[in-house]
């Protein structure tokens, strides 16, 4: 912890405030914080809970206690470079649409040393130039439908999107706040990624990927299908965000968006459907969604609306569990 927070008083930018929510740890983390406080060029408020509330309520709650315009997430055992506040303001400065800027992440042991490669290089995120690609054309949501790239550590977002956030559903260990914040700003807002490393990335031996959705069986072949045809998961997924939108629906991009993630839930719970039907019906239904261009609105990212297509008219059946 002491070396995330001297990281965060070297910025060179630094922070116009420093919001901590401690979750009842017991290993002499107050006297730190109280100690950082007293000694910090900024202000730093401490909230220290009576009673252990877990990540979600406790990273919710510290979102809610933030009183800027842009609230940038850390943890506790990772160390952000100096220059990550001033380049994440200056690109928020220069995209004046973006709703959530995140950068790459250089991979250190636990004494933070370099292990040579970067996040995005590796099974931790791998965020592939053709996603980087859809990225930028304001299309982020077609990515993280599949899978998460962004991580909490090194995301900063626009604290006006704060009421579309939070609460954080607690579905599931797969839906994390990093994960459901990019992917609800995702549908109204454009995510911007900068490809430099702003954040030291500790890879414990312990740690566990939080990164994907639940589609690993251990066969590659499988859990290529898996990524694109688990449906239900998605769908649930969208569904949450179509609840969430709809409170906003007045407004119209958030009008919009409810318009698209309808349609895509429909053509989600279409596809999920034909598994269980016989052939020529699956033939037919293919052919309503492409002329419904259903396909094409929603496709994966490594694929295309007419590729998509033909894969749900080759029979096939999954591996469970």
């Amino acid at each position: 912890m002491r070396e995330q927070l001297e990281s965060i008083a070297a910025q060179t930018r630094p922070p116009d405030e420093l919001v901590v929510c401690d979750d009842c740890s017991g290993d002499g983390t107050r006297a730190i914080l109280e100690q950082f406080k007293a000694q910090a060029a900024f202000p730093v408020r401490l909230y220290f809970n009576e009673q252990n509330m877990g990540v979600l309520r406790n990273f919710a709650q510290a979102i809610r206690l933030c009183e800027g315009d842009i609230i940038a997430l850390c943890d506790q055992d990772d160390v952000w470079l100096p220059e990550k506040l001033e380049r994440t303001e200056t690109a928020f400065a220069t995209s004046p649409d973006a709703g959530l800027v995140f950068s790459d992440l250089e991979v250190v042991d636990e004494d933070l040393r370099p292990l040579g490669f970067r996040a995005w290089q590796t099974g931790w995120v791998e965020f592939r130039e053709r996603e980087q690609a859809l990225f930028r054309k304001g299309k982020a949501f077609n990515v993280l439908i599949t899978r998460n790239v962004v991580t909490g550590a090194a995301m900063a977002f626009r604290a006006g999107y704060r009421d579309l956030v939070l609460p954080v559903p607690e579905v599931s260990r797969w839906l994390l706040h990093d994960y459901w914040i990019a992917l609800a700003i995702s549908t109204v807002a454009k995510l911007v990624a900068i490809k430099v490393p702003l954040v030291k990335y500790r890879a414990h031996s312990e740690q566990q990927n939080g990164l994907g959705l639940p589609c690993s069986t251990g066969d590659p072949r499988v859990d290529a299908v898996r990524r694109i045809r688990d449906y239900t998961v998605r769908t649930h997924y969208l569904e949450l965000l179509l609840e969430r939108l709809s409170k906003f629906r007045s407004n119209p991009p958030y009008d919009e968006a409810c318009a698209k993630l309808e349609n895509r839930i429909k053509h989600m719970e279409a596809r999920d459907n034909w598994a269980n039907q016989r052939y020529l019906r699956r033939v037919s239904s293919v052919i309503t969604e492409l002329l419904a261009r259903r396909y094409h609105d929603c496709s994966h990212p490594d694929s295309n609306g007419w590729r998509d297509a033909a894969n749900d008219l080759v029979p096939y059946r999954l591996k469970q569990g």
